[in-house]
């Protein structure tokens, strides 16, 4: 390898929350960059704080029902000013501290250091993941990119300690960046408005590989009021069905992997020329493995042929995106069903072969000005289909059109810090949502 080579390291920070668990999450777009800098000839070194699978754990089987879901380790620490009143545990999510260190330490220092970020509210793990590799490492430049740097730039420029904040997709702006603080410039060997031309992530970096995530489409035809889809990937763009079966076929024959998550906002739009054609390879490889949808389904998507295919190829736990029962009122947040088609939907699924516990709809609590009583008529309706109700938190976003709702109905002040979108305090709503209240909603939504 040439000596004017950059080593690049990739970092995947801790989660800084009330609540955390792994449901098939990886840094997929930090990978993926860390797999085209790979490609080129750099050098990449990775490390992931939330490493479930560290050298150092003790990590025995994994139950089988889990389908390479788990528990993250964790660490109480000090809650943020403002939430000290909150009363539940506040944690580090992740590998300790100075596993960290020693992981650090153990590498030749890189060239160049990348960081990514999730959720806007877990910005206080980036900043301390960050505070650590600076001081191993404090003349090394650190670009800090991801979710909460391309919603919140400002907030991430002032507060996060990084050298550079990049808002929006990586793959057109990495060789340049990395060529400004490496001087590194090779020829581009890819078209990044190509999902077909980039490279599979570098997953084959983790310690053990459980699950793998699949994106086979960027972008959302639909504009929800509470989605931030929009202004994190403004462009619908798509893979070919061919490639993505490449993929699974890679991983699961490759290195073991038999459970698959899939990333996409809108799997189901277009399915005659997307999904269709795409299952049907899977159908094709007799390959036995199975898939999740963690991103909501579009209800109105799945017609009763589609339901067959799906449960052919394997899809094990399916989330269908129901937000709320209220259908006579939700124009101004949604237009994504309506009952009827909830409940044919629902029939197609469970006629196909799902039943109950892989069936889940989801349901938003804590919008602004919701009724606690409107989440229970929710409940009850899905219960009713024969499906699984799953609570999900409302988490206000700025710049979405539901921001202005979500800032005059909070308690907090949310413009002001994004430690106070976090959806486990459930900041836009009075005290009726109390924990009290959650847990009785929990209780009615077992199945």
């Amino acid at each position: 390898m040439p000596s004017n080579t950059p080593h690049i390291l990739l970092v995947n920070p801790w989660i800084h929350d009330f609540a955390a668990y792994d449901f098939w999450a990886k840094p997929l777009g930090l990978l993926t960059l860390g797999s085209i800098l790979r490609d080129h000839g750099a050098r990449i070194s990775y490390l992931d704080c939330l490493d479930r699978f560290h050298p150092l754990a003790a990590t025995g089987p994994l139950p089988p029902a889990r389908c390479g879901r788990g528990p993250y380790l964790k660490t109480v620490i000090a809650k943020p000013r403002g939430l000290e009143d909150i009363p539940r545990n506040y944690c580090r999510y992740g590998i300790p501290v100075d596993w960290l260190r020693r992981g650090l330490a153990s590498l030749d220092p890189p060239d160049l250091v990348l960081v990514t970020s999730l959720m806007t509210y877990w910005y206080p793990g980036v900043r301390e993941t960050i505070d650590v590799v600076k001081s191993v490492f404090p003349d090394v430049t650190l670009v800090l990119g991801g979710v909460y740097a391309t919603l919140c730039a400002d907030h991430a420029r002032h507060t996060c300690g990084a050298d550079r904040v990049v808002s929006g997709p990586g793959e057109s702006a990495i060789l340049s960046l990395v060529a400004e603080f490496t001087g590194w410039s090779p020829s581009p060997r890819f078209d990044p408005q190509d999902l077909d031309a980039l490279p599979r992530p570098a997953l084959d970096l983790e310690h053990r590989l459980v699950h793998a995530p699949l994106l086979t489409s960027r972008g959302c035809p639909f504009k929800c009021a509470y989605c931030a889809s929009h202004r994190l990937q403004p462009r619908r763009m798509r893979r070919s069905p061919a490639s993505v079966v490449d993929e699974i076929v890679h991983w699961h024959g490759n290195h073991r992997v038999d459970d698959f998550a899939f990333y996409d906002d809108a799997l189901l739009v277009d399915a005659q020329r997307h999904i269709i054609p795409l299952l049907e390879g899977i159908v094709a490889a007799s390959i036995g493995v199975r898939f999740h949808t963690p991103n909501a389904l579009h209800v109105r998507e799945i017609t009763r042929p589609l339901a067959r295919l799906m449960f052919r190829a394997g899809f094990h736990t399916i989330r269908l995106g129901l937000e709320t029962t209220a259908f006579e009122g939700r124009q101004t947040m949604d237009r994504k069903v309506t009952e009827a088609e909830f409940v044919r939907t629902v029939g197609h699924l469970k006629a196909a072969g799902f039943g109950a516990p892989q069936v889940g709809a989801y349901l938003l609590a804590g919008l602004p000005g919701q009724d606690f009583t409107g989440v229970e008529a929710s409940i009850a309706l899905v219960k009713q289909a024969g499906i699984t109700p799953v609570i999900a938190h409302y988490t206000p976003i700025p710049g979405t059109p539901m921001w202005p709702q979500a800032v005059a109905a909070s308690r907090y002040d949310l413009a002001a810090d994004p430690i106070f979108t976090n959806n486990a305090i459930f900041p836009c709503q009075s005290e009726q949502f109390s924990w009290e209240v959650l847990t009785h909603l929990k209780h009615l939504a077992r199945v």
